[in-house]
């Protein structure tokens, strides 16, 4: 008998399909959902499908089993990997799309994913290939010290793979579609510039455009389409029109069961983190020196990230008219206030 405590959270939604979460080591000591979403009678599901796939390691593998187990054992749900109708990737990030491959070798359920990302999945070699010439450009632009950790580490991200070997996309999709009669796709660029928010119901699944606990990591469109806080905000905004949503399930941490509210808090820290970018352009700038000015204290596991925050908040002001960007002879992008 499986111990209540430990069997995964169950959300039923209006229209009574069951969407449970399933937390996965996507990498370690980094925990993403996997949602599943059952219809149907628990004996004889007519339809079951996962929402994104968790990373590519075996220990994200072992989770997800073991949380499908849970289901079967704690909820009477005959659900399994080999009777999956369909799988959804929301955005191709290896904590959400890693895991695909694996799964191939136990489900032939059609893959679902936004029209533009379909290349990152079928042909992950050639955007690995064309990612590799984008770093040198980027730690230029960025400012960063040549031979630098920083910049070291700004060169080597794009050798990542986000799915470890092609693999083939049933169905691409564009907003506004319903996929399989049960899944709402709202296009929600701007933490990636091809990620999906999909409703069922009064449920919101969120990816990583709405999370409990974070603001969700920001590049610069420059560096990757449809990523930035303009089309953050812009996707905030169109969320927040929805009506009839009662309960938001991001990619990571918890329930979000007042979603207009987290929607809010996360347009009013972004606001703030603009104010104080602004505030410390008292003179030309790169985009380093305003990481270290506004995080002082910075850790190195988080240095990446903050490095593209500051980039996309620099980027986003410069395109108001309240930043005025110049570039220097090496490269680099300077910044001021106008």
């Amino acid at each position: 008998m499986t111990d209540v405590a430990s069997l995964p959270a169950l959300h039923v939604t209006s229209g009574g399909t069951r969407v449970y979460t399933l937390p996965v080591r996507a990498f370690p000591n980094f925990r993403a959902n996997v949602y599943l979403l059952v219809r149907g009678d628990p004996h004889t599901p007519a339809y079951a499908a996962l929402v994104d796939t968790g990373g590519a390691g075996p220990d994200s593998l072992g989770d997800l089993q073991a949380g499908l187990a849970a289901v079967r054992d704690g909820y009477g749900e005959a659900v399994s990997l080999e009777t999956l109708s369909r799988i959804v990737i929301t955005h191709p990030h290896p904590d959400h799309l890693g895991g695909l491959s694996a799964l191939r070798e136990y489900t032939k359920a059609p893959v679902a994913a936004f029209h533009s990302a379909v290349p990152f999945i079928e042909q992950p070699g050639a955007i690995r290939a064309a990612w590799l010439t984008l770093p040198d450009a980027q730690a230029a632009l960025l400012g960063l010290p040549p031979g630098s950790e920083l910049d070291g580490r700004i060169r080597r991200r794009g050798a990542n793979l986000s799915v470890p070997r092609a693999l083939p996309v049933a169905t691409p999709l564009h907003d506004g579609d319903v996929l399989d009669d049960l899944l709402h796709v709202i296009h929600t660029p701007g933490h990636e510039g091809n990620q999906i928010c999909l409703r069922v119901d009064d449920v919101l699944l969120s990816a990583d455009h709405l999370l409990p606990l974070n603001s969700p990591p920001l590049m610069p469109a420059r560096f990757l389409p449809g990523s930035g806080v303009a089309a953050f905000l812009a996707s905030l905004d169109r969320v927040e029109a929805l009506d009839g949503v009662t309960l938001a399930l991001g990619g990571h941490d918890g329930p979000m069961r007042d979603p207009r509210a987290r929607i809010h808090a996360l347009r009013t820290r972004t606001h703030e983190k603009l104010d104080g970018l602004l505030a410390a352009c008292t003179h030309p700038m790169t985009i380093h020196d305003l990481l270290l000015a506004l995080h002082p204290r910075l850790r190195p596991i988080q240095a990446v990230l903050l490095l593209d925050q500051t980039a996309a908040l620099a980027e986003y002001l410069a395109g108001t008219g309240d930043l005025s960007e110049t570039v220097r002879e090496d490269g680099a992008g300077l910044f001021i206030r106008a």
